[in-house]
This record gives structure tokens, C-alpha cells and sequence, in this order.
């Protein structure tokens, strides 16, 4: 029976429920699928009255895709380590195994460095809006990164660079070619910023950052961004990529960037993260690259459901909730098959969101079905019985107290 280190065999008799698996990961997910099997009320934070029945039956199960996650963007809008916490426990729920942390955008910077303080001092004071913003302490990122990997999930951090890089260029003004600090930055437009690629003062800066976050992550990546460097020239960038590939591996970590990065040579091992142009994500896998499927039109979660969407953006598309749901990772683009891909990530990215309620209702109900792309082989993956399936769910989200879009594409149980 071949379970890899993340299947199950969860068998269920009248008198027993045994799960067995090669992997305390296993056994986890085989817990998480009892918990959907039992009625919604297990999960209620009062006491309930049973019965407690689930049907019998033998369920063999494991994951097509390594990688299975979510990008929840805290720079633009910063939020707690609970809230960031309860987001952990949605990802967790659904099998999911990888929450890619967004701490560095030109509104705000995350994270605590040291060596670095007003980083977070100044450079996280702020947020989309001009709100007060910001930061973890690098002992609140540890706890982030501990309660995570309970649920066996790895926190990915994110230090965008060398673009979106306002809030640091702003907290140190030798890392501007000019030798002066730029203003703090509450909008939300993009494209605008860069380090100063030819100071060799950028890469120690990014070398001790590097460093400190590769010392707090005991997972294996980090993300180095590259995305919208507008600013940047081509000429400069290139090389930039090369040098900072290096010293993430040096600190004994694999890098994964945008797929703009694909652009420069990679050095063995680079994941490139697939939103926007197939070419880009080609060109990693020309040369030997990995990819993570993030496409935009389908897994960019803080796009609007539809027009009338009280959050959100729409520059990508419209995402309703069978869009998100009816795509196949292994053919979205072509020349990227199944052999290329690690993965599938959706991302929410926080320009509107202001709120955990704003984060569940964008999330919601389109994060199942994102788990099941990267978790279900394609062939058994349905729109019509699934959104069937979703609909029976209300009840979990509602014991659950998740604030979700009420999709006309999905026939709820509970009218309203």
C-alpha cells in the first residue's frame, strides 16, 4: 500500500475507526477527514449531545501535489498572530500544508530583524490606508511558525525584492542609490519601487535578513519575491536573481520566487510560482525548474466573486466560486505538465481587506475546492457533485463562525 508520507487508510467498522498511516502527517489528515465525516456540531466550542455516526467503509487516501497552500499577504494590511493563527486552523482543516506569509510590500515591513530595527519600527508603522500597521517580533513569528507546524504546515516568509520594497528603502536611506530615504507609502498602486541593485550594501542587507529568517523557519523555503519590478532594469535585475539564489542557498534554504525571476539562469533546486505568463513559468521548467500554480484568473482569492462584490479586486477576473474550483493545474498552461509542478497556492492579497471577516469572506467557499485541485486526481474532480458537496459544508462554516459568500453557484441547504 503506497500512502507516501502524507496518505492514510482510514478504516471504519461498527465498533472501531482505525487510521493507519506511514507518517504522524497521515495520521493527522486521516483526523481531519473524520472530523467532516461527523456531524457539523463536533465543532462547536459548546458541549453537544450525539449521536456521534459515521458511516462504514475503508477510505485510502494521499495527496497528487506536495505542495498545497495559501498566500496571505500581511504587508498591506497587517493582522495578529490569532488571527493569523484561525487562518492556520482553516488551512489545516482542509489538508492543506503550506502557509506562505507575505511580510514585506512597499506599505509595510513584518517582521522584526535586529541587525535592521527600523525595518519594523518605522518601515511596519503603517499599512494600506495610513492605519497604524504593525509587526512580529521574532518570538511571535516563532510562535506563528511552532502552532503551524503542529498542524503540519511550514510557514513560507516572503521579503519581496528587489520591487515592492517602499517600506525598507523608506526605514534606510543606504538602500537608495540616491543616498535618501523615500516617504512611507499607504496607496496601493505597484511597480514603483527598487533596491539599489549595484551597492553591495543591498546584499548584505538582504544577507542578513536572509540569514535571521532562515535561523526563525525551520522549513525548507523561503520566498524572495521578484514580481512587478518595474523599477528595476532588466540589465540590473538579471543579476540581482543570480546573487540572491546564492545567498539563500548559503543559509541552507531553497529559494522560490515569481515567475518573473524565471527570466535570470536558476540555480538547481529554484521553484518558480506560476501567476500571470506561461512563457515565464516555461523558462523555469526549460531549465530544470519546479513550479508552484498560482493563476491568477483562478486562485487569486482577493478577487471579486462578481460585480457587486463588497471586496476585493477584479483586474485578473471575476472569480466565482466554480471558477476557482473547475481548472486542472496539470493543463492550465501549456508546456507545464504534471512532472513540472510541485504544487498549488492560492493567494489573497490584502489591498481591501482590513478584517478577519474580510479575509473568511473572500477565502470562503472557494478555499475547499482549491484544496481538492491540489489534493484530488483530476479525473475525479467534478463541478456538479462537488458544489453538492460544498453545500452540505454550510453547516461546518456556520458552527465554525466563518463570515462566507453566499454563491449563487451553489445550491445551499439553508435558504436565507
Amino acid at each position: 500500500m503506497d500512502l507516501g508520507d502524507e496518505g492514510y487508510l482510514l478504516e471504519i467498522t461498527e465498533d472501531l475507526i482505525v487510521i493507519s498511516a506511514n507518517k504522524a502527517t497521515g495520521l493527522f489528515y486521516g483526523s481531519q477527514t473524520i472530523r467532516q465525516l461527523l456531524p457539523a456540531s463536533i465543532e462547536s466550542s459548546s458541549v453537544q449531545q450525539g449521536p456521534w455516526e459515521i458511516a462504514t467503509g475503508t477510505i485510502q487516501d494521499s495527496p497528487k501535489f506536495q505542495h498545497r497552500g495559501v498566500m496571505l499577504d500581511v504587508a498591506r494590511h497587517f493582522f495578529t498572530v490569532n488571527e493569523v493563527k484561525r487562518y492556520i486552523d482553516f488551512l489545516a482543516y482542509y489538508k492543506m500544508n503550506s502557509l506562505h506569509l507575505g511580510l514585506s510590500n512597499d506599505q509595510g515591513w513584518r517582521i522584526e530583524i535586529k541587525s535592521w530595527p527600523n525595518l519594523a519600527t518605522y518601515g511596519g508603522s503603517t499599512e494600506v490606508g495610513g492605519g497604524a500597521g504593525g509587526f512580529y517580533t521574532q518570538e511571535q513569528y516563532t510562535d506563528i511558525v511552532n502552532y503551524a507546524a503542529e498542524r503540519f504546515i511550514n510557514i513560507i516568509p516572503e521579503i519581496d525584492v528587489p520591487g515592492h520594497t517602499n517600506a525598507a528603502l523608506a526605514s534606510y536611506a543606504e538602500l537608495n542609490c540616491d543616498g535618501k530615504a523615500t516617504d512611507l507609502y499607504t496607496g496601493t498602486e505597484v511597480g514603483f519601487s527598487t533596491l539599489c541593485t549595484n551597492k553591495e550594501m543591498t546584499y548584505k542587507f538582504i544577507d542578513d535578513v536572509v540569514r535571521k529568517l532562515a535561523a526563525l523557519t525551520p522549513g525548507p523555503y523561503l520566498h524572495m519575491g521578484g514580481d512587478e519590478t518595474h523599477a528595476t532594469a532588466k540589465e540590473d535585475f538579471l543579476p540581482f536573481v543570480e546573487r540572491v539564489q546564492a545567498i539563500v542557498k548559503s543559509h541552507g534554504k531553497t529559494m522560490i520566487g515569481w515567475e518573473e525571476m524565471s527570466q535570470s539562469t536558476l540555480i538547481p533546486g529554484t521553484i518558480i510560482q506560476f501567476w500571470k505568463n506561461a512563457e515565464y513559468a516555461q523558462n523555469a521548467v526549460s531549465q530544470g525548474g519546479k513550479v508552484i500554480m498560482s493563476p491568477a484568473p483562478k486562485v487569486y482569492i482577493d478577487m471579486q466573486y462578481d460585480s457587486t462584490s463588497r471586496l476585493g479586486l477584479h483586474w485578473a477576473a471575476y472569480i466565482e466560486v466554480d471558477d476557482s474550483y473547475d481548472w486542472d493545474p496539470e493543463t492550465y498552461a501549456e508546456g507545464i505538465g504534471k512532472e513540472d509542478i510541485i504544487g498549488v497556492e492560492a493567494a489573497l492579497w490584502s489591498e481591501t481587506l482590513e478584517t478577519m471577516d474580510d479575509i473568511e469572506w473572500m477565502t470562503f467557499p472557494r478555499l475547499p475546492g482549491i484544496a481538492e485541485a491540489g489534493w484530488s486526481p483530476s479525473k475525479l474532480r467534478n463541478w456538479d457533485e462537488y458544489k453538492v458537496r460544498l453545500a452540505n459544508h454550510e453547516a461546518f462554516f456556520k458552527i465554525m463562525g466563518i463570515d462566507f459568500y453566499r454563491s449563487k453557484t451553489v445550491p445551499w441547504v439553508d435558504k436565507p
